[in-house]
């Protein structure tokens, strides 16, 4: 029998009533920057480290659902000042989680500087979590000046915007031409109202995460 809902459609529905609840124990994300050895300060860089970031609920349903999650970091170095503290540099990367329906595994990308490096490809979603939580050293080292410094990380989880949602929809009903030519469908008001309804639900699943390292002082 053919299905009377459209697939955007159906997507809709599914999220709003809670589809596939995935039942597990919600353990809470953490996000967390370790400074080098006191010795090292000055020339290595911190550890970041993002964990439990697919342990909600409605991130492992949205993931199952194929719609990619995007962890972008940031690390900061700050020096103190007199009055205000001022930033010194700055390093980010991203991490892409994706789960592909047809071989049934999650894939986790790291890219930094636009290049990609792969984490590795798992049938069980606790292993690309576990690639997620991987311990990245940060290539940004502290200055050699007698001020206190310190590092602040901050993490931005999204799982999808709504132009995705454009790209994603005529993936879902098999028009790959729009895509290629660039002559997209605009779409009926039904169609534009739940795909607005849709990236609400998505942008809900954005969230930020912080974590500092204590005052340092290079030796």
């Amino acid at each position: 029998m053919r299905n009377p809902f459209p697939p955007l459609f159906a997507l809709v529905l599914a999220l709003t009533l809670g589809y596939g609840t995935v039942l597990h124990a919600q353990q809470r994300p953490v996000l967390e920057i370790t400074l080098p050895e006191a010795a090292q300060v000055a020339n290595t860089g911190p550890v970041v480290q993002a964990r439990n970031m697919l342990s909600l609920s409605k991130v492992r349903e949205l993931l199952a659902a194929s719609f990619p999650l995007r962890l972008h970091f940031r690390v900061e170095l700050w020096s103190e000042g007199s009055l205000l503290n001022q930033i010194e540099r700055t390093a980010e990367y991203d991490v892409v989680v994706r789960y592909t329906a047809m071989d049934k595994q999650y894939e986790v990308v790291q890219i930094v500087n636009d290049r990609p490096l792969p984490l590795g490809k798992y049938a069980r979603i606790e292993d690309a979590e576990a690639a997620v939580a991987r311990r990245t050293r940060v290539a940004i080292t502290a200055l050699p000046v007698g001020r206190r410094q310190y590092y602040l990380a901050t993490l931005e989880t999204t799982m999808l915007s709504l132009t995705d949602l454009d790209e994603v929809e005529r993936w879902l009903r098999g028009d790959l031409q729009p895509g290629l030519t660039g002559k997209a469908n605009p779409g009926t008001i039904i169609t534009r109202g739940l795909r607005t309804v849709a990236a609400k639900l998505l942008g809900s699943e954005s969230r930020e995460y912080e974590a500092s390292t204590p005052m340092f002082r290079v030796p």
